[in-house]
């Protein structure tokens, strides 16, 4: 199969693939080979859940990602895995960031580290902007931000924040952005193209 040689979108950093062996939304078809020859996106990462990579687990899902020519990155579920994630050679993480003292202090933490810092769905997981740092990059995906009211609670800070917008793909038809593009078209927001 041929890489797509007309990508649909510019970047998608947060897609999820069997690695993730602990989610249940992931099927078996999404693989980073699979990924990487569908090319749906200019500029690809990887970033799967960090708590399902062991060390041995690591270097091979790190070996892979590299092989395919993608970015690597985990996604970081609050700031117990912080001090994990800052140990690996991670180009970026995409960080859940609940509304505790510890995971702001987390996003603080991870900031440090001079590797880009992408706050995951805020809407779901009630994140308080006004207490993330702006040197952080905010999340605008396609699994989450359509179920809730986008407008009031991302319109105050579309200036504040630089914002990236990403898919959240756990099978192969999530591979897409639309909704997410939608939403920041409304919004004014101009996509932040990392690497």
């Amino acid at each position: 199969m041929k890489k797509n040689e007309y990508p649909a979108f510019t970047q998608d950093l947060h897609i999820h693939t069997t690695y993730s062996t602990g989610d249940s939304s992931v099927t078996p078809e999404q693989t980073i080979e699979f990924i990487a020859q569908v090319g749906h996106a200019r500029i690809i990462g990887i970033s799967d859940h960090l708590e399902y990579l062991g060390d041995q687990v690591f270097r091979q899902y790190a070996g892979r990602i590299r092989a395919q020519g993608l970015h690597l990155g985990a996604e970081v579920n609050g700031s117990q895995w912080v001090d994990r994630a800052l140990e690996l050679g991670l180009e970026y993480y995409i960080y859940q960031c609940f509304d505790t003292q510890a995971d702001y202090r987390g996003a603080e933490i991870l900031l440090e580290s001079g590797r880009p810092v992408i706050i995951a769905h805020p809407l779901l997981l009630k994140t308080d902007l006004e207490r993330v740092p702006p040197e952080c990059y905010v999340e605008v995906n396609n699994r989450y931000v359509w179920r809730y009211n986008w407008r009031l609670m991302l319109q105050p800070y579309a200036r504040r924040f630089n914002f990236v917008i990403a898919s959240d793909a756990h099978t192969p038809n999530w591979l897409a952005q639309h909704v997410a593009h939608y939403v920041a078209r409304e919004l004014g927001i101009k996509e932040t193209i990392l690497f």
